[in-house]
């Protein structure tokens, strides 16, 4: 006869609960839940149904955003493709847009940290489950502050590898909406920890470049253009988004020739002069070897420190990206 199971009470479980105390819970700050209708602090208690379809069928959206010094970095662009990634996914927003950003603001303030990550994740809700949408009475919001990482200094000093995929890449329509349905995405990362690599790079039917895990790639060729995939088959990533506006510029002042999407084959990688990863939390990495080929002179070049200046300059005084936090009272606490 097997073990025996206990069967627990809500008071058996609550204590058990208490009692789940994981190293990995320091980097879990506060979260909003509208289920529950507040902000928490303790770890433990950050928990969703388990009938929300966020969890049983990956029907729900996300983004995940960083502040800096007290502002969110690109907090519009993110909430602009939120509502894109809704539409197509027929999600309704439990809140305005006014409201939620109230929200953002209030949890980040809960954590106490100016530097940090947002993760916010907008589900279908709980209700059932089976794949049917409109089991769900109303779409839930739940709103995660972790602390930011940041990219260890070695990889901004000697770079990382890069590998193309075998994973099957996002069929268009999917590929523009940021679901919570991220297995392939999973697998990616997956295969480059199997293969001994940083990151691994989607390849279409085509035989032209993707996307990354949660990263988009770009290159510098020789003849000094940047070259980002095209977005009509990946994700528009904001941070690379926002990285061709900054090369425009170097483009008008003769610096660059061109920053553009354009079909870019690993061939092309692989001669290019520099090529890049672009991510919300490390902002840029360079690739310094790519699918066992060596990346220019096989160490991070030029034009990576300056893309890398131009993203930190941007993220600690930009205009018309900062959103401050710190606009508004500090929220007070209640119990009960």
């Amino acid at each position: 006869m097997g073990e025996h199971v206990p069967l627990l009470d809500f008071d058996a479980a609550v204590d058990r609960l208490a009692q789940r105390q994981e190293p990995y819970h320091t980097n879990y700050l506060a979260m909003y839940s509208s289920w529950l209708g507040g902000i928490l602090t303790d770890p433990r208690l950050m928990v969703i149904p388990v009938d929300d379809h966020l969890v049983h069928r990956g029907d729900g959206i996300f983004e995940a955003f960083k502040c800096v010094d007290g502002f969110l970095y690109l907090l519009d662009r993110h909430l602009d493709r939120l509502e894109r990634s809704c539409a197509i996914a027929q999600l309704t927003w439990p809140v305005d847009r006014p409201r939620l950003e109230e929200l953002i603001k209030q949890t980040v303030r809960a954590s106490g940290k100016r530097e940090c990550l947002v993760r916010l994740f907008l589900s279908r809700g709980p209700g059932g489950f089976t794949t049917d949408p409109y089991e769900c009475p109303a779409s839930q919001l739940y709103i995660v502050i972790t602390r930011l990482k940041h990219a260890p200094e070695e990889k901004l000093t000697q770079g990382v590898t890069l590998k193309s995929s075998h994973i099957p890449i996002k069929k268009s329509y999917f590929a523009s909406v940021k679901s919570c349905n991220y297995l392939p995405n999973v697998l990616m990362t997956k295969e480059a920890r199997d293969a001994g690599v940083d990151f691994t790079v989607s390849i279409d039917e085509k035989g032209l470049l993707g996307e990354g895990a949660t990263e988009n790639v770009g290159i510098v060729t020789r003849d000094n253009r940047f070259l980002v995939p095209r977005f009509d088959r990946i994700l528009r990533g904001t941070t690379v988004t926002r990285m061709l506006e900054l090369a425009g510029n170097l483009v008008e002042q003769g610096e660059l020739a061109q920053a553009a999407e354009a079909d870019i084959r690993p061939e092309d990688a692989y001669q290019a002069a520099e090529v890049m990863t672009f991510g919300t939390t490390f902002n840029v990495l360079p690739v310094v070897q790519y699918d066992g080929n060596p990346i220019g002179d096989g160490v991070p070049g030029p034009w990576f420190r300056r893309f890398r200046d131009l993203l930190v300059q941007d993220i600690r005084s930009g205009e018309g990206v900062r959103t401050p936090v710190w606009d508004e009272p500090e929220p007070t606490q209640t119990t009960g």
